[in-house]
């Protein structure tokens, strides 16, 4: 049967170009997060490259949800391959560490940590029982370059890299895979990616800091190549910008 990869978090930026990037080897693709007319307008956007999709809306910052949205996914097209998942809330910003606290981060923690770690114990037995699959969690620079100024996600991003790593050596023998890449950029065509005014061409600017933008085809062919080598457990994304960030 043909493979399917579940894009979470599908959007105008990475996901579709995930999507896109896993159909032209043959993948279905499932397309899940909160709003039914984007989710359409990508699986249409698909269809024009003879891409099979089908959209599968669900509150992603609700980890309940997620037994429900594997169950629609499996019906639809009988099984899982591999999971990306990726999600960007509108206005997700840093908080100074002085200035966090534990409201902010209790909000944070369904949909960068309780989520997908929910999504990984509802595709894993069948991943493991076929001897094949992959789990491909997409996360910001700040999970793994602690920088001032630049906290909120990143703490809990950590938190599921720290996981993402037990997974992976976990997971060793099995034939299932589990990687991450750590976007140290702005992603172009992504709704939800902040574009400073004052920064340079082609980046974008937080707290003094310009970032490049990278556009999410050379991203998702990135993700093809973990996925295919399997390799590695984590890759930063630009590569230099890891040590321009801790200068």
């Amino acid at each position: 049967m043909t493979k399917v990869i579940a894009v979470f978090g599908a959007g105008t930026g990475l996901g579709i170009s995930m999507a896109r990037r896993f159909g032209r080897e043959g993948f279905r693709v499932a397309l899940i997060a909160r709003r039914q007319e984007r989710l359409d307008a990508l699986v249409s956007q698909l269809a024009d490259d003879g891409i099979e999709a089908a959209a599968f809306p669900a509150d992603l910052t609700e980890p309940s949800q997620v037994a429900a949205v594997v169950d629609a996914i499996r019906a639809r097209f009988g099984r899982i391959d591999v999971v990306g998942y990726g999600p960007v809330p509108a206005g997700l910003g840093f908080t100074p560490a002085t200035e966090l606290d534990a409201t902010a981060l209790q909000a944070l923690i369904p949909l960068f940590l309780l989520t997908p770690v929910e999504i990984v114990q509802a595709v894993l037995p069948e991943m493991i029982e076929r001897g094949d699959g992959a789990f491909l969690l997409t996360q910001g620079f700040s999970a793994v370059v602690p920088s001032p100024n630049f906290s909120g996600p990143g703490p809990v991003m950590a938190a599921a890299r720290n996981y993402l790593y037990s997974l992976n050596a976990e997971l060793a023998d099995t034939g299932v895979y589990a990687g991450t890449l750590a976007i140290a950029a702005g992603i172009a065509r992504s709704e939800n990616a902040p574009v400073v005014p004052d920064a340079a061409d082609n980046a974008t600017a937080f707290d003094g800091i310009e970032f490049p933008i990278v556009d999410p085809d050379d991203i998702a062919e990135r993700y093809w190549d973990m996925y295919t080598r399997r390799d590695c457990v984590e890759q930063v994304y630009p590569e230099l910008t890891r040590n321009a960030l801790s200068d």
